[in-house]
């Protein structure tokens, strides 16, 4: 009776720690994860992207402050991989909106989690977790 107490116990120690949540904070390149977009073809040439205080054309009509919130599956994938996907995945929704409102760039981005700002000319945000990532 004792030794199938301890499996169970140690059983349901393993499924407590496996589904124990992750929450990984990574500071990654822009630079890289825009080649990536550019090399998959998946960003837009025409409208460029301008994060944190990165110097810009000047600005002729604001069209106002927008928020992209992606995750992506993380599973299979490195951490720095999932979080180039979800950092792809937020600059198209970016340049789609701006497309959609007649920008023609996106303007002062800046990464955002859990109401957490975080502004930087060469990096950005990114949380990894056991089955998804996102910033």
């Amino acid at each position: 009776m004792k030794k199938i107490a301890f499996l169970i116990v140690t059983a349901l120690s393993v499924l407590l720690n496996a589904a124990h949540a992750r929450d990984d904070k990574l500071m990654l390149p822009i630079k890289e994860a825009k080649a990536l977009g550019m090399e998959k073809e998946k960003l837009d040439p025409n409208i460029p992207l301008y994060f944190g205080t990165t110097a810009h054309p000047a600005v002729q009509k604001k069209f106002g402050t927008f928020v992209s919130n992606k995750k992506t599956n993380a599973v299979g994938k490195s951490d720095e991989y999932a979080c180039q996907w979800v950092f792809l995945s937020a600059a198209i929704a970016l340049q789609e909106r701006a497309k959609a409102e007649g920008g023609n760039a996106v303007i002062n981005i800046k990464s955002y989690y859990k109401k957490n700002e975080f502004s930087s000319n060469t990096e950005f945000e990114c949380h990894a977790g056991n089955i998804m990532a996102g910033g």
